[in-house]
């Protein structure tokens, strides 16, 4: 059972020293049985403390991983049910189902769409696993097709079966990459566990209804598998929210270790409407998915998903930022104007875009702010004349541009003054207040 509150005091320093981000050690305590907090944030719990606070110190939900390397998914860890308790920890991971029964212009053609990705804030947004499905009963054909995913991707791959000797034949091809087993059933658990253990993997459970499924973990937990995945079983749009929904508040607030596990969800088992499967897919980004498996990706459906999976997986205590730099719109040459803003991605989104709509090719300059939008980061003092001009120094733009002039936010004009002494040989202009006015600035720029 969990330790509570005050057992977890008891084992801890007494210091109150608030470098673990709380007053006291009776707050931390509080935080580290609620799973708001984590016992690495003590600097100064003794190693026989933390082995006894190692309960209460792990996510009510297990982190599982996929994968291995730069391209490993890490799914679970997750310690609130709501975002704005604290924050979602690791994002869902998307799928795309590829079958030993399909011809090979299908598979190829899916292969194809896995590498669908996308740029947004400085981040590259991408799918990260092929789901491989046995549906042809032939261990070695399956074995082929795995092989064939895994020499043309750099996917997380999950093996779909529910016959141990192919998902054995498929784990020959790939059992390096650290796929997830999909799945075990109360008929072949043993096989299926064996597999597992015998290769590291990770696996799913797969059950008809939530006892079911709780008997199943218990099982595997017990033969030693720490790394599991749930399915369910449901696969009608209520019974699955619901499930889902259930599933969490078991994990997080009873503490049912049981339950205490990332779920995987097949929106493309509820519906042939490839439009309608974005859509349930959507409310599992956000209602509580670890994995959500697609019949197949387009980029129309495909990149909402990610942006919402983005935006919701984003921690709402930090603003959403953009990578500060030179930021080069449009075929830019010395002669281009030279644009600052902030790094608040929001104003990065409009001012980019106002730039692109005047066609007049600009550098954009991104100043690291802490992701706070213009007039928020001058009144914290944070995009002032002293901050601004060694940004402006060290980004490299004066040898991008002959012409040294540099057009600030109209709303920080207060600061033109400053920067000209900040920024000897510089021309500091006042532009626009609203991004709307920027391409009719710019269209009457000159050099």
């Amino acid at each position: 059972m969990p330790l509570t509150g005050i057992q977890i005091f008891k084992l801890l320093p007494k210091t109150n020293c608030g470098e673990c981000g709380v007053p006291t050690c009776l707050a931390f305590a509080m935080s580290l049985a609620a799973g708001k907090a984590e016992l690495a944030a003590c600097p100064y719990i003794s190693e026989e403390a933390k082995a006894q606070l190692s309960e209460a110190a792990a996510p009510p939900i297990v982190t599982v991983t996929i994968g291995t390397g730069d391209r490993a998914l890490k799914v679970g860890g997750e310690t609130v049910m709501f975002r704005h308790e604290k924050r979602f920890e690791n994002p869902p991971g998307f799928a795309i189902i590829v079958s030993d029964t399909m011809d090979e212009a299908e598979v190829n053609g899916r292969l194809e769409r896995f590498k669908l990705q996308y740029e947004r804030v400085g981040l590259t947004l991408r799918p990260e696993l092929v789901a491989v499905k046995g549906d042809s009963g032939d261990a070695g054909r399956f074995e082929t097709l795995v092989n064939r995913v895994k020499q043309n991707s750099d996917a997380g791959l999950i093996l779909m079966s529910d016959n141990p000797d192919i998902l054995a034949g498929g784990l020959k091809a790939c059992a390096d990459r650290r796929p997830l087993i999909y799945a075990a059933t109360k008929d072949n658990l043993e096989s299926v566990a064996e597999l597992a253990k015998s290769s590291s993997c990770p696996v799913a459970v797969k059950a008809s209804n939530l006892e079911e499924l709780a008997q199943l973990t218990t099982k595997l937990t017990e033969a030693g598998i720490k790394e599991i995945i749930i399915d369910s079983g449901a696969r009608t749009i209520r019974q699955a929210f619901e499930d889902q929904i259930v599933i969490r508040s078991a994990a997080l607030n009873k503490k049912f270790r049981p339950l205490g596990f990332p779920t995987i969800v097949f929106p493309a088992a509820v519906t042939d409407d490839p439009m309608k499967e974005a859509v349930i897919a959507s409310m599992f980004v956000a209602k509580y998915a670890g994995i959500i498996v697609l019949s197949d990706f387009q980029g129309e459906s495909l990149f909402p998903l990610l942006v919402e999976r983005m935006n919701i997986y984003t921690d709402p205590q930090r603003p959403l930022a953009t990578t500060e730099g030179i930021y080069e719109i449009g075929g830019t040459n010395e002669n281009s104007p030279v644009l600052l803003t902030t790094n608040f991605s929001l104003t990065y989104f409009i001012v980019s875009g106002e730039i692109e709509s005047s066609r007049v090719p600009s550098h954009l300059l991104v100043m690291d702010t802490e992701g706070l939008s213009v007039m928020t980061a001058w009144a914290a003092g944070k995009f002032v004349a002293d901050a601004i001009a060694p940004f402006v120094k060290k980004s490299g733009i004066g040898d991008k541009t002959k012409h040294h002039k540099l057009i600030i936010p109209g709303y920080i004009a207060a600061e033109s003054g400053g920067l000209e002494e900040e920024l000897p040989g510089w021309e500091i202009l006042v532009g626009p207040r609203e991004g709307a006015h920027i391409p009719a600035y710019l269209k009457a720029w000159q050099p």
